[in-house]
């Protein structure tokens, strides 16, 4: 098996203890996935393909060129996932124009008031326009880091008949890796795929990757979860008509 990702970061010590305390084995996929895009928008991923110091003069929480690397592969999935009648899912932000609700966000990051400033070309809580919704997805609007806190897609999960999720976008070691603690906790198989899931911290992206396919989800390639994908029948869900 080719090295994961996480591997350089951890220690010899650290590779015997997962290994004697039995984690990491897979749980396997579910037989009726929904594909989860958390948080795909501009104020992560800024409005162009640049380097990330570049791009967070502007844009605070963007991932920068990291973000952009993930895009092909999220288009892929997503066009297969369409393919085959799966629920796909967004999560994205929403607060009031006062910025009251931002809450706790403001208590950890200088920034926090540039987050929706003057000099952005986007919105920064609008979906990128390389995944933009289709009209049969369902867009869910969120204030903290998991998309299940607060928003019902635990009930849209619950109508769909969906019994596991597919996660992607951003940041790994934030909203995504909150979004699947969550799913795991509600008893949901989660896979998470590894070239669709993006980081401002690229050791911070790798050790969550490490740590959720320990405990939570089954870390996989887009390689892998397309060909799961594809082997599904169609006609498992009932979507909206949009």
């Amino acid at each position: 098996m080719a090295e994961r990702i996480w591997e350089k970061f951890l220690t010899a010590e650290d590779k015997k203890v997962f290994d004697a305390a039995g984690y990491a084995e897979p749980a396997g996929y579910g037989e009726r996935p929904a594909v989860l895009v958390i948080d795909v928008s501009y104020a992560f991923t800024g409005d162009r393909d640049e380097p990330i110091l570049e791009s967070i003069r502007t844009w605070p929480n963007s991932c920068g060129e990291h973000a952009w690397r993930a895009v092909p592969h999220l288009r892929r999935l997503l066009a297969a996932a369409r393919e085959k009648g799966l629920p796909v899912i967004y999560t994205t932000a929403e607060y009031r124009g006062d910025k009251w609700d931002y809450g706790s966000w403001s208590w950890k990051n200088r920034r926090a008031p540039e987050w929706e400033g003057r000099e952005q070309k986007r919105d920064g809580n609008d979906i990128i326009d390389e995944i933009a919704p289709h009209p049969q997805d369902i867009v869910v609007h969120k204030l903290k880091p998991s998309a299940f806190h607060g928003t019902p897609l635990k009930s849209f999960l619950t109508l769909l008949k969906a019994d596991s999720v597919i996660v992607t976008g951003t940041t790994t070691s934030g909203c995504v890796r909150a979004t699947v603690i969550d799913a795991f906790s509600e008893n949901f198989r989660v896979a998470v795929v590894e070239e669709a899931c993006f980081d401002r911290s690229q050791a911070s992206h790798a050790i969550n990757l490490c740590d959720m396919n320990a405990k939570y989800a089954d870390v996989v390639s887009i390689e892998e979860v397309l060909a799961h994908v594809e082997g599904l029948p169609k006609g498992l869900f009932v979507l909206p008509p949009g």
